[in-house]
């Protein structure tokens, strides 16, 4: 028996927690695919066709992340980032950039846009699970130490509210650190 047949792993699937998946491509037998490689019985995927089915999805579905075409016609991927980042609703979800562009203007301007990952067609659909499972962990680590900044920010600030003798220094850090004790309450 050759060696790689002993140490091949028996099949499963990478995206095991539960989540939502939106999958933005005017390419119709690519959403299929997706539809086919990415669901699982704990994935959930939807997709669009263009950036305004997109955005109309997200409205009626929120999606854990996104898979993000560039050329579409109606509504572009890259007015589709704009707009995401634009809305206090959807500025967090993170946004992988699957598309046929290579070339450095398209990929400085998709992470300029707002894009958290940018992966190349044609897509090899186990490597953009892992890649999706990265993300999201990366996207759940930066709420969680947002949300831990937040909350150190409104108790520093209450502490400082506590100080008897302020003195310009003090007062400086508190008016510092107010407008950010006060992004976590309205969460």
């Amino acid at each position: 028996m050759p060696a790689s047949a002993k140490s091949a792993l028996p099949f499963f699937h990478v995206l095991q927690d539960d989540l939502r998946i939106a999958f933005v491509d005017d390419d119709p037998i690519l959403r299929e695919f997706a539809l086919v490689h990415l669901a699982t019985d704990t994935a959930e995927v939807k997709a669009a066709g263009d950036g305004e089915e997109a955005l109309a999805l997200l409205d009626a579905w929120p999606a854990d992340i996104m898979l993000l075409d560039l050329e579409m016609p109606r509504l572009d991927g890259f007015q589709v980032l704009e707009r995401l980042r634009a809305d206090p609703r959807h500025r967090e979800l993170p946004v992988i950039v699957v598309t046929g562009r290579e070339d450095i203007a398209a990929i400085d301007r998709a992470f300029a846009s707002g894009a958290t990952s940018f992966v190349p067609k044609p897509l090899n659909w186990r490597l953009l699970s892992y890649q999706i499972r990265y993300v999201l962990r990366a996207s759940e680590a930066e709420a969680a130490a947002r949300r831990r900044m937040e909350e150190l920010a409104r108790q520093t600030v209450r502490l400082l509210g506590r100080v008897t003798a302020p003195d310009a220094a003090l007062g400086d850090l508190k008016a510092l650190l107010e407008p950010l004790a006060g992004r976590g309450e309205a969460a």
